[in-house]
């Protein structure tokens, strides 16, 4: 004897989730974030999210979601090869993709990238650490940028040898751009955020806040924050640092700073 459906089950089968085709994720592949409506290919990958890439070369990173891109003007779910936990994409200067690096940990490469300030050091390592490895990307800190020009001499850059450099408050008129601007030399960039502090590059949220407290001209912008909020200075940073879980954690000038920075050292030579 055959039954007509129970309207229960109808119920049922309209709050189950609609299931949608995997696509597994590779260099190169373009998608839409369904979201947001931001089309590029894809540049990199790791457990967190996937990095696209758009025409006028902006970076997005977005988490993966059942159904959470569109290919070919079809929903789908994009997974992680089996066997790769990370990906990296590099481009040459010709625009063509590098090989890829994610089958494991490098041999340090002579490039290097070089970060003005210990906790930026961190920070960098921190959220990019697993990545750097693998391509066999050493980040050093900067200790003071005023000198800068005779260290990326001593430091000899050349296509073999590239060097990154990441700047604090790198905006018009300030003293890192000035500094920024005795530099040039074709195997050398440099990059920069628009924050006094790197401490301001990570999202508020983390602690619970809509915005970093103002903190007046002239004094020091760590222990002026940390005033601003009555917490003690001593340790502060630690804290705030292990907050930060994925990139949705950090600002995008950050981001995309860091990002240019790991393309740019890890250019094939044509």
């Amino acid at each position: 004897m055959q039954y007509d459906r129970d309207i229960l089950d109808e119920v049922a089968d309209s709050r189950r989730r609609p299931e949608y085709p995997k696509l597994e994720v590779a260099m190169g592949l373009v998608v839409e974030d369904r979201a947001s409506g931001f089309v590029g290919d894809v540049v990199r990958w790791n457990h967190e999210a996937v990095t696209l890439r758009d025409r006028k070369q902006h970076l997005r990173h977005f988490t993966w979601k059942p159904g959470g891109f569109l290919y070919e003007g079809k929903p789908v779910t994009l997974v992680r090869p089996a066997q790769q936990r990370t990906a990296v994409r590099t481009v040459t200067a010709s625009g063509s993709f590098a090989a890829d690096r994610s089958a494991g940990a490098r041999v340090a490469r002579a490039s290097r990238i070089w970060v003005e300030g210990k906790h930026d050091a961190e920070l960098v390592e921190h959220v990019w650490g697993d990545d750097l490895r693998e391509l066999g990307i050493v980040v050093e800190p900067l200790h003071g940028a005023d000198d800068l020009r005779a260290a990326v001499g001593e430091f000899g850059p050349s296509s073999q040898r590239r060097l990154g450099i990441l700047l604090d408050h790198l905006v018009d008129g300030s003293k890192e751009s000035r500094i920024a601007a005795t530099v040039d030399h074709p195997a050398v960039l440099i990059t920069g955020h628009p924050f006094v502090d790197v401490w301001a590059g990570i999202r508020p949220k983390v602690v619970g806040l809509a915005a970093w407290p103002d903190v007046p001209k002239g004094e020091p912008w760590k222990e002026g924050m940390c005033a601003a909020l009555g917490v003690p200075f001593e340790g502060f940073w630690p804290r705030l640092r292990n907050q930060v879980r994925s990139f949705a954690d950090l600002e995008p000038e950050l981001i995309g700073a860091v990002e240019r920075l790991i393309d740019f050292v890890t250019l094939d030579d044509a």
